[in-house]
């Protein structure tokens, strides 16, 4: 009997493990899977930096990161190739949060003749200095079809964030970082719009070998942008009258 009851004992325990096994087991099925991180490219690879030489006063760095937003980061590489951000202003910027850009139209309605790319939310916070893609809002009472069509609105125009802002986290795509040159975003002219914006000067991928940073031309002065003054015509001199010549007395 004892030999019975203890074979029962030993199948029990085959079958359920001892009870730090079972526990073991709960644990790891309780805790869900962490979300897969590729590593992104070095710091090195020139190829995934970007340059924005500001018109505030020098060349802001950005790190790129295919590894989260592979399609939005593409886009910026192919815009900035065709010379798209030159001299495009920042349009919207606000004081403890962010300074937007990418618009040629200037008022935040524009893009680029490419077509909208898909959201690529991904774990990257909006802390101070990353850079994430705009996109349009939709109403909160908006329907899912609406909501997911602005989601899928990104195209050329992206933001910088001055202050953390972790509310837009997974809301937005980041796909870069400023790893140095933050002083000239700070600069960045205030409004919405601002009176006096400033610009992206130039913009450049660094595996292109671009030139150092040089500001950008003054604008000319007052008086050559004043219309030059039309001239009067001078007045026509008036024939003198032809004296009729006396005919010769006749000897």
């Amino acid at each position: 009997m004892r030999f019975l009851l203890g074979l029962i004992a030993t199948m029990c325990l085959a079958v359920t493990g001892n009870p730090s096994m079972a526990a073991k087991k709960k644990t790891a099925a309780a805790v869900a899977p962490t979300e897969q991180r590729i590593a992104p490219p070095a710091l090195t690879d020139k190829e995934n930096l970007l340059y924005l030489d500001l018109s505030t006063g020098g060349r802001v760095v950005v790190r790129l990161y295919p590894n989260v937003a592979p399609k939005m980061v593409e886009r910026i590489k192919i815009l900035t190739r065709q010379h798209f951000y030159d001299g495009l202003k920042f349009h919207r910027v606000i004081e403890g949060f962010m300074a937007q850009t990418g618009d040629p139209k200037g008022d935040g309605t524009g893009g680029s003749t490419l077509p909208d790319l898909p959201a690529e939310f991904n774990w990257m916070p909006h802390v101070r200095g990353a850079v994430s893609a705009a996109r349009e809002g939709a109403a909160p009472d908006a329907d899912a079809a609406a909501k997911k069509k602005a989601e899928d609105s990104a195209n050329s125009q992206f933001f910088i964030v001055l202050d953390p802002k972790l509310v837009l986290d997974k809301k937005y795509t980041v796909f870069g970082r400023v790893i140095s040159g933050m002083e000239y975003v700070d600069t960045v002219e205030r409004g919405e719009p601002p009176a006096n914006p400033s610009t992206i000067v130039h913009a450049y991928i660094a595996a292109d070998n671009p030139p150092a940073y040089a500001p950008a031309p003054p604008p000319p002065p007052l008086a050559a942008l004043a219309p030059a003054p039309t001239p009067t015509p001078a007045a026509k001199p008036v024939p003198a009258k032809p004296v009729a010549k006396k005919p010769a007395a006749k000897k």
